[in-house]
């Protein structure tokens, strides 16, 4: 069992200032894997000031040097590429395939969109009366998942540097060494001493005291919505800028004269990748009443095809869910469905039969949903596909916005008449015939799913403050 019980502080690897122990488990084998120390109130504290006296330095630096910086973290990311594909496959059971692929492929995307963002942007925009400079916010405090971990480290540490920002990072405590690694990373490609600072930990701790804290201008916090809410409201105090992006439930509204053959597949798969946990998988599929046994037909076949097996086994097979607690909600889940009334078309509660031990969810499709069961309106973040009908296109606009979520819908048949459903779904992003993100575009969501966007241009102007200058000299 590897051990991490350091936290990466002012650039130098220190211990915690009264810490515990933290076993991560293995979701495959269910044994402990690694070791690390959840932080306290002293390590934030000095992780803050450390941040504090880098900005004063490191927010006057150029777009040419923070250009030259990013550029030299690609480079390094890529040399740590098969270690950061190991410990994901071990500590979250992404098959090592897809984690050195899709995992580490989004978080170097998440540079390479910044750094095309930051080679154009213009810091000062002349208004005519008044111009409006972009300016550094200051201290950001970054709070990020273990679903998608590097993807959603990435999305916020490179607009922060690309701003001039210095930050605190506590990533998640269910899949922490990734994030140890790049510190490492940011160590090798010459970040200065504080402008990063990791301090691993759990949410009521480490994630409360970034919070809360008095010297931190911006949490920025990827979770679930429950978690959000808290977040939030440890922020309120000090009335920092809070960006967060949460839970999503999101729609497949598939058009009446869709073709399944041709359309379906690139829509269908979304809630198989990642094992299901990804936060804009498209888990309900919405197909009119008369195609609902084709439509079940289709999906069904696809996940009873879908193996699952050992993360740290090459191919493009499923590994097991995260934790036993994700496992336990996915399973409740499913059986709420078959009590209530849908019906299994593939899957089920019960392991896989090449399996007897890990934290694996059989591919499962479900039809007859309807609106008002709990597997329609939860997340479920497992690998589920849930089919729902509808009468004619408008029921299926008022079905797909029915849902206390709003960060991602996906459109499936001919992409001229998904164009025009397009704007009557209440999402910040719509697909059509894809169900993921198109990269340097806005990623972030309406209602619950948070406030605030990622990626590219938008989610740079987001790690930045806005200053009106009037009265200037004509």
């Amino acid at each position: 069992m590897r051990e991490r019980l350091q936290h990466y502080i002012d650039g130098k690897w220190v211990d915690s200032e009264g810490g515990t122990r933290h076993e991560v488990i293995n979701p495959a084998t269910e044994e402990p894997v690694c070791a690390i120390t959840l932080g306290t109130q002293a390590d934030v504290d000095k992780a803050v000031a450390a941040a504090q006296r880098a900005f004063k330095t490191f927010s006057k630096t150029t777009r040419e040097e923070r250009l030259a910086l990013m550029d030299r973290i690609v480079a390094e990311f890529k040399k740590r590429a098969p270690e950061l594909a190991v410990a994901m496959a071990e500590e979250m059971g992404a098959p090592v395939s897809f984690a050195g692929t899709a995992q580490v492929g989004a978080g170097i995307g998440g540079f390479l969109g910044t750094m095309a963002a930051l080679k154009n942007f213009n810091f000062m925009e002349d208004n005519g009366a008044y111009k409006v400079a972009y300016e550094p916010i200051g201290v950001v405090g970054m709070i990020t998942p273990w679903n998608w971990p590097l993807n959603q480290i990435a999305l916020k540490v490179a607009p922060a540097l690309a701003a001039g920002n210095t930050m605190i990072l506590k990533p998640s405590e269910e899949c922490p060494t990734n994030a140890a690694i790049f510190a490492e990373i940011l160590d090798a490609a010459g970040v200065p001493p504080g402008v990063f600072n990791l301090v691993q930990g759990n949410g009521p701790g480490v994630g409360t005291a970034i919070s809360s804290h008095p010297g931190i201008d911006m949490v920025s916090f990827t979770g679930s919505t429950r978690a959000g809410i808290l977040v939030a409201k440890a922020a309120a105090d000090t009335v920092k800028r809070v960006h967060q992006e949460l839970g999503g439930k999101s729609p497949n509204l598939v058009l009446p004269d869709a073709d399944f053959a041709k359309h379906l597949p690139s829509t269908a798969s979304g809630p198989l990748v990642n094992s299901g946990q990804s936060c804009i998988s498209p888990t309900r599929i919405l197909v009119p009443k008369e195609r609902e046994a084709e439509a079940a037909a289709f999906v069904s076949a696809m996940y009873a095809a879908m193996p699952v097996g050992d993360p740290l086994q090459e191919g493009q097979h499923l590994g097991p869910v995260v934790n036993k607690a994700q496992f336990d909600k996915i399973r409740g889940l499913i059986q709420s469905a078959i009590d209530e009334g849908a019906k299994l078309e593939t899957g089920g509660p019960d392991l896989p039969s090449n399996v007897n031990r890990g934290y694996y969810i059989k591919p499962t499709v479900f039809s007859g949903v309807t609106p008002d069961m709990r597997i329609a309106q939860e997340e479920i973040f497992g690998p589920v596909a849930t089919i729902m009908t509808y009468d004619d296109l408008e029921q299926a606009i008022e079905i797909a916005n029915d849902t206390a979520y709003g960060l991602s819908a996906c459109i499936t048949g001919d992409p001229a008449k998904a164009a025009e459903v397009a704007p009557a779904l209440r999402a910040g992003m719509v697909a059509i015939n894809n169900w993921g993100p198109t990269p340097g575009a806005p990623f972030g969501g309406y209602k619950q799913s948070g406030n605030g966007r990622e990626g590219g241009l938008y989610g740079l102007k987001d790690f930045m403050e806005m200053k009106a200058i009037s009265g200037l000299p004509a």
